[in-house]
């Protein structure tokens, strides 16, 4: 663990610790923020960073703090913000907390994503518990307090040498000038070696003159400095390689040395940047700026061994992915990135096409689904579609089709098993019809006394006991497993019984409330639904084994039909 020799210069100049506080060590802090457009990959930049940092030895996390006054992502539509990510100690999350753990194969919690929300709801019942003692509560010092606590926490329980701070938003962000401003007292209140400012910005390329300009990352860089906050290297974005005329112009109107600043190509895949930083030393710069000097050569072997596979696959299977939110992929980001994971392990390419289950009919569910290796009917939640998901099961079903249901796509198959195979009609969730005659999928008794939004769900890892000689337990190998979960209605155990005389095989249960949690139909080739959401788990060194399994039989049935 890195040594940090001034402690007591902290307990005295930052506002929040008490002397009275056990710190065990302290990390060094990297602050990464973004300038003239958003979605210029500032999370993959902290990811890359800490993935390099990881690879030479050094003990590294990372964690995003969102600007939008919500308090989590939890109750955002899809459409407006992507996929809401579930940690393992159940706390919805900003997508980006994936890439972090697919990155590192390192957990995240509920410590690694803040927002402005949950700063300001903190703040507020501490003010109505009385704990400012009637003083007037301000931005600065009790919103920027709180920020910084929770900025340096993960700091200072002596896990990690380094903690990586992503500022969601660009800078000149109304919402972001409060986190700023943290960044600016940070920068102040820690020596020099102990923080450091990485700020991504973009280097657009103007076609018609045949040139790039450097004029928006000057203003981006100088409205940063405006603040107080001076960043110590420039990552630049760009479609074109930066020569160094361009970095030296860069480094002379933003103010940093010119090896600071980096040129960051656009990539083929998000897992290939790592190595463009690699190229670009950019952790060398890191390590030298902080002052670490032990550490190892880095060890990328099973990095590269994932790339070399990803880009050299040696066969290609198409998957279908029927969901309604297919408009923004962003929503499905972590079944998407599962699917690479599981590419690569088979060494075939997955082409998956999104199909709107709402444009799905029986009349043209052939034509839709023509072509195909594999279905997944993917998660969600509402009423909107749940006819074409329904549909999509069938279809999958009774054609032999590899098929892979995961949350509303397991109750979706358990659904139309029901109509379609057992004779219930009408059968259905209450989610969608609360006056269902046959309600296969129910709210749990207690559930159903709770109103707050998100109360009612079962959040985060359960675990979940397989049966033997069962398609599960072939997947995972093992009868003891953990996974996450994010779902508020469940398979009504009342129905168990009838299920499984059906044919319909229960192969995975909560050990603890008896919770179906996996089904699968033996007679099929490879038919399973979980509630759970195993996507969340898949990294590029621990692929999730359903996806691996599913490709593979996607890749055999591609193989037959040849």
């Amino acid at each position: 663990m890195i040594k940090v020799a001034h402690l007591a210069f902290l307990l005295f100049r930052v506002p929040f610790f008490r002397k009275n506080e056990a710190l065990k060590s302290m990390a060094k802090y990297i602050f990464v923020t973004g300038g003239v457009t958003s979605s210029l990959g500032k999370g993959i930049i902290a990811a890359s960073l800490a993935k390099l940092l990881q690879a030479r030895g050094i003990s590294a996390t990372i964690q995003k703090f969102d600007p939008y006054i919500n308090v989590d992502p939890g109750t955002l539509n899809p459409y407006e913000h992507g996929e809401c990510y579930v940690t393992e100690d159940g706390a919805e999350t900003d997508l980006d907390l994936g890439h972090y753990e697919r990155f590192l194969s390192t957990p995240t919690s509920q410590a690694n994503n803040v927002t402005t929300g949950r700063i300001y709801q903190t703040v507020i019942n501490k003010e109505r518990a009385g704990e400012f003692l009637g003083k007037t509560v301000q931005v600065v010092p009790h919103i920027t307090d709180e920020i910084k606590r929770r900025m340096m926490l993960l700091g200072v329980e002596g896990k990690y040498d380094v903690v990586i701070t992503e500022i969601g938003g660009t800078v000149g962000d109304i919402e972001s000038t409060p986190f700023i401003e943290t960044v600016r007292q940070i920068q102040w209140e820690l020596p020099v070696d102990d923080v450091m400012v990485v700020h991504l910005t973009l280097i657009p390329y103007l076609n018609a003159a045949k040139e790039l300009k450097t004029k928006p990352t000057q203003h981006s860089v100088r409205m940063l400095s405006e603040t107080g906050v001076h960043p110590d290297v420039i990552v630049c974005r760009t479609e074109h390689p930066l020569n160094d005329e361009i970095k030296r112009k860069i480094a002379l109107f933003c103010n940093v040395k010119a090896g600071n600043v980096i040129e960051s190509l656009d990539a083929s895949t998000i897992y290939e940047v790592p190595l463009l930083m690699l190229k670009e030393q950019l952790d060398l710069i890191v390590l030298k700026k902080l002052n670490i000097q032990k550490f190892n050569e880095p060890d990328l072997t099973k990095w590269n061994i994932f790339l070399d596979k990803l880009k050299h696959p040696k066969s290609t299977v198409n998957i279908r992915l029927i969901g309604k939110y297919i408009e923004l992929q962003d929503a499905y980001k972590s079944i998407l990135e599962s699917f690479i994971h599981a590419g690569a392990m088979n060494e075939v390419k997955v082409n998956v096409v999104n199909v709107h289950s709402e444009n799905l009919t029986p009349e043209n569910v052939n034509e839709q689904l023509s072509g195909l290796d594999g279905l997944l009917v993917a998660p969600g939640f509402g009423n909107r579609g749940i006819e074409g998901k329904i549909i999509a099961v069938q279809f999958a079903r009774e054609n032999k089709l590899p098929f892979f249901g995961i949350c509303l796509g397991m109750q979706m198959a358990v659904i139309e098993y029901a109509r379609n195979v057992m004779g219930l009609k009408g059968a259905h969730s209450v989610e969608m019809d609360p006056n269902t005659s046959h309600p296969v999928i129910d709210m749990m008794e207690e559930q159903k006394r709770i109103t707050m939004k998100g109360g009612t769900m079962r959040l985060g890892s359960y675990p979940c006991t397989i049966s033997k000689d069962t398609l599960a337990y072939k997947i995972y190998v093992t009868s003891e497993i953990s996974e996450r979960h994010r779902h508020r209605y469940e398979f009504n155990n009342a129905y168990l019984k009838a299920f499984t005389d059906a044919g319909l095989l229960n192969s995975g249960n909560n050990p603890a409330t008896g919770l179906v949690e996996i089904v699968e139909l033996p007679q099929h080739p490879f038919f399973i639904g979980v509630q759970y959401h195993p996507e969340l788990k898949s990294t590029v060194e621990h692929p999730a084994p359903l996806f691996v399994h599913f490709i593979e039989a996607a890749k055999k049935y591609a193989a037959q039909k040849k």
